[in-house]
């Protein structure tokens, strides 16, 4: 058998191994899908006329901050889905698994590709679910081509797995899932301040480069314009960029910890 038949058929075992791990323990993953739907529901029905009096430059309806906002709310569902992953790879770090993989006769890659392929999997499916509850209150898309709903839902997918390889490298380095958690806590709170509930001119000036200059907020602006036709400009360009950027970061940052000889 090649090597690559040999990286495959552990990394599928592996994937197996931990959406099973997910489905049995479910609690985290409720915790993580609530969260966002929870946001939605307090931001459009109980914040919605007051936050969306600094839209269209008058001021919105409900139904147009609906729309302007679940594109957000969808990108902070990808946040908080991965901070799972985090606390998933550090358990096994504490609970000595990856040094009992280090031993195995098994593809060394395949482990954190198991963590990656699942948590990726994971994530789209609690888009898909939170956008389901964004249609049933009203979000709509009429506007969107096929071509452009795949590039939003590949959008969303590059994004998740470049945040997934970050999240596995915060995992190999935390002691424990609750400093996993807490690492990776950015990927929650990072949401907050960017254009996912206002918009960046609306922000005071001191504050509006710390929303701008961050990976949300063009991957939000992108995912708009796929969704609701709105201007992408470079945010597109931008948006890539991140992905590489964080997607190579997390690989190299994880592979190299997870390759370190035990101490």
């Amino acid at each position: 058998m090649s090597s690559l038949s040999l990286a495959l058929r552990d990394s599928s075992t592996m994937l197996r191994r931990n959406l099973l791990h997910a489905r049995r323990y479910p609690s985290m993953t409720l915790q993580l899908l609530l969260t966002p739907i929870m946001l939605l529901l307090l931001f459009v029905y109980l914040f919605g006329d007051v936050m969306s009096a600094g839209i269209g430059g008058g001021g919105a309806d409900r139904a147009e901050y609906i729309a302007y906002i679940v594109p957000g709310i969808l990108l902070m569902t990808v946040g908080g889905a991965v901070v799972g992953t985090a606390v998933s790879v550090s358990m096994d770090m504490s609970e000595g698994i990856m040094a009992r993989f280090r031993t195995m006769a098994i593809h060394r890659g395949s482990v954190l590709i198991g963590h990656v392929v699942g948590s990726v999997l994971q994530s789209i499916l609690s888009v898909i679910f939170v956008g389901a509850v964004g249609v049933a209150i009203g979000f709509r898309s009429t506007d969107a081509t096929v071509l452009e709903w795949l590039a939003a839902f590949g959008l969303l997918a590059l994004f998740s797995l470049a945040l997934t390889w970050v999240s596995v490298g915060m995992g190999l380095v935390s002691p424990n899932a609750e400093a996993a958690s807490n690492n990776a806590m950015p990927m929650i709170l990072l949401p907050l301040f960017s254009s996912a509930f206002v918009p960046v001119d609306s922000m005071p000036g001191w504050f509006r480069p710390i929303a701008e200059y961050q990976p949300f907020t063009p991957t939000i602006e992108t995912l708009r314009g796929l969704l609701l036709g709105t201007e992408i400009g470079h945010n597109g360009w931008i948006t890539l960029a991140w992905c590489l950027g964080l997607t190579l970061l997390g690989y190299f940052w994880a592979k190299a910890v997870f390759e370190r000889d035990p101490k």
